[in-house]
């Protein structure tokens, strides 16, 4: 059954759910970093709104572009290329079919045009170690479709991978894994933090592979395992060992921010929220005594 709340809306949860839970090594709402603060995440939550509503009035690398640029005039940084990366293809399914059917079919009919939108909107916002590429970089104007770009960067890029495989990460682990979670402890907050856990230790984070190497991020990714060994945020014990985690990450300033990571956990809340597996009324909170 689908949710009763309109897309654009429940897109905006998920963005608000992600930005304030104290996950590790992130923006949450008791965390800051030198020149991204909870606030900016929240505004492009509300930035994006407009641009989410025009599924029916803007092809998908459009409303890819009018998203991150009106998050560019709220915050004048990056803060949600990703999360609009993942998010667009997902709000342009009606529901008529299941919804992971609905997005694979949207994904195959991606066209050259919207490689160009998508191309124009990641150079506005100019995510943290893009580098270049030599086939199909994005400084240059795309020769492919939108979908055939995405196969070519999937090997590096989990965002990417998502359009190569139809979400395959979000469907079959992550959804599952906050569902799991949700019955668990009870509370958003906590099923968010050990979905991101999880995630963690099962895939290395993009983004700090790319600004810090694959050996980094798979040292993290080892980390986060060492974490849910000792029992995860179900145990004292694994709540102490994930809080040095968040310490680990922070003490190198922002560049071990495990962002891809909360990209993909905000695309499994909006899948979670569109199947009305949770709903805006869920409890959030999490409350434990020695949590960050």
């Amino acid at each position: 059954m689908n949710s009763p709340w309109p897309n654009a809306t429940l897109a905006q949860v998920a963005c608000i759910w992600e930005a304030v839970a104290r996950k590790i090594g992130n923006v949450h709402r008791y965390a800051d970093f030198p020149t991204t603060h909870l606030t900016d995440f929240l505004l492009s939550a509300a930035a994006i709104h407009h641009a989410f509503c025009q599924t029916q009035h803007a092809s998908l690398g459009e409303m890819i572009w009018s998203a991150v640029r009106e998050t560019q005039a709220m915050v004048g940084q990056n803060t949600n290329l990703g999360i609009i990366l993942l998010l667009v293809p997902l709000l342009r399914c009606r529901g008529d079919t299941s919804l992971r059917n609905e997005v694979t079919t949207i994904l195959q009919k991606l066209t050259r045009d919207d490689a160009l939108w998508t191309y124009r909107a990641i150079r506005l916002a100019n995510p943290g170690g893009l580098g270049r590429s030599s086939e199909h970089d994005v400084h240059e104007e795309p020769t492919v479709s939108l979908l055939e770009a995405m196969h070519q960067a999937a090997d590096r890029d989990a965002i990417a991978r998502q359009y190569a495989t139809g979400y395959a990460d979000v469907f079959d682990f992550g959804v599952p894994a906050f569902q799991e979670a949700v019955a668990k402890f009870g509370t958003v907050e906590a099923a968010i933090i050990d979905t991101q856990l999880h995630w963690l230790a099962r895939f290395p984070d993009s983004l700090i592979a790319r600004k810090n190497g694959p050996a980094v991020a798979e040292a993290v990714q080892r980390q986060a395992a060492a974490v849910l060994q000792r029992g995860g945020i179900a145990t004292p014990s694994g709540r102490a060992a994930a809080v040095a985690l968040d310490r680990s990450l922070r003490s190198a300033g922002s560049t071990l921010n495990p962002g891809t990571t909360a990209d993909l956990i905000t695309a499994c809340l909006f899948v979670a929220l569109r199947e009305n597996k949770v709903t805006p009324t869920t409890p959030f909170h999490w409350d434990v005594p020695d949590w960050l």
